[in-house]
């Protein structure tokens, strides 16, 4: 039960931090893993342990995912619940009704939170990529956490066992008159199951699945796109030969 308290906690500041994230840091540049397949499998097996619980994706069937390398027999041995087939979307395990009865409202839908969350900073991949990296300890907090892209965020790190502990660390600057500190970077207070690096690139599996789920056909669509273009550049130059052939004997 706290797990999926602490899960339905974290659906809810998801939402709420991109709304807020324009008063925090600037976001990092998400990697792109769109046609990366392992990462890809990766991010999947990600969102189903750590999303699904409370998150519904319902625009997206668990057969899809074979558009990324799984085979049924994979999707139902890693990533189906015991009542689930193949082909049902990907449903919360939560009951909508007990979300709402102790919670005010069902967390929101996950589909196409990476095209839903672009802002000035960068594009939906960025905001969650940064946002994912930027949790820090706070014991002011009711949750004890808060969060770089998203400051006083209500929810806490449910990754952090993944990621560790760790605090921020600030340079103190003088601007117009006033001290203010200025991120310098992390210090890790304790340490989690991934190194560093490790957690960045899972939480880069993770949102580029995110980023994949949001449009599944992005891919093809710009491979298509792009052979549309070379055939009107084709017919633009056959064309403009006709056009000079048909016009050279008349003056």
């Amino acid at each position: 039960m706290k797990k999926l308290i602490l899960a339905l906690i974290t659906a809810v500041g998801l939402v709420a931090g991109a709304q807020a994230s324009e008063g925090g840091i600037a976001w990092d540049k998400a990697p792109n893993k769109t046609n990366d397949l392992g990462a890809l499998q990766n991010g999947a097996k990600l969102f189903v342990n750590y999303c699904l619980n409370c998150h519904s994706a319902a625009f997206m069937r668990f057969n899809r995912l074979k558009d990324i390398g799984l085979t049924d027999q994979q999707i139902k041995d890693n990533l189906l619940f015991t009542t689930e087939k193949v082909g049902d979307t990907m449903k919360a395990s939560i009951d909508p009704k007990q979300a709402k009865d102790w919670f005010g409202g069902n967390p929101p839908d996950l589909t196409v939170i990476a095209r839903s969350r672009a802002g000035a900073h960068g594009t939906g991949a960025d905001y969650l990529y940064t946002y994912l990296r930027t949790y820090y300890r706070d014991d002011t907090k009711a949750t004890g956490w808060n969060n770089l892209a998203f400051p006083s965020v209500a929810m806490p790190n449910v990754l952090w066992e993944l990621q560790g502990q760790r605090k921020p660390v600030y340079d103190e600057m003088e601007e117009h008159g006033h001290k203010v500190s200025v991120f310098k970077g992390w210090e890790q207070v304790t340490p989690g199951a991934m190194s560093p690096l490790q957690y960045d690139q899972a939480v880069g599996d993770l949102v580029g699945y995110l980023q994949w789920m949001a449009e599944p056909a992005q891919n093809t669509r710009v491979r298509v796109g792009v052979w549309v273009l070379m055939f009107l550049l084709v017919l633009t130059f056959a064309a403009w030969r006709l056009n000079a052939a048909f016009w050279k004997d008349v003056k």
